[in-house]
């Protein structure tokens, strides 16, 4: 164990700023390490592709879908039942 006072040791104290800086240029999303293997750079490099070429297709098909007709805000259509008739139902049980 070390008797005395250790030379230039002593912990800085961290600056704020500093903290703030890098916490403001954390990236959202998932975190992955580029592959480095010939074969699997050859696969993301084609997965990457095929999802470009998968969202470019939705969206083609979304921008058909809203340009054929008026703008509306789609509504559930599904069958609505009475609320009135089953409430009085509950209550005839007592």
């Amino acid at each position: 164990m070390v008797q005395g006072k250790t030379k230039g040791l002593t912990a800085k104290a961290a600056n704020s700023r500093q903290a703030a800086k890098a916490a403001a240029n954390t990236k959202k999303g998932k975190r992955s390490i580029a592959p480095k293997k010939p074969l699997l750079v050859k696969q993301a490099a084609m997965h990457k592709e095929l999802t470009a070429k998968i969202n470019k297709s939705i969206e083609q098909q979304m921008v058909s879908a809203a340009s054929s007709g008026p703008l509306t805000i789609m509504k559930n259509t599904a069958p609505q039942t009475s609320s009135g008739s089953s409430k009085t139902k509950s209550k005839t049980g007592k």
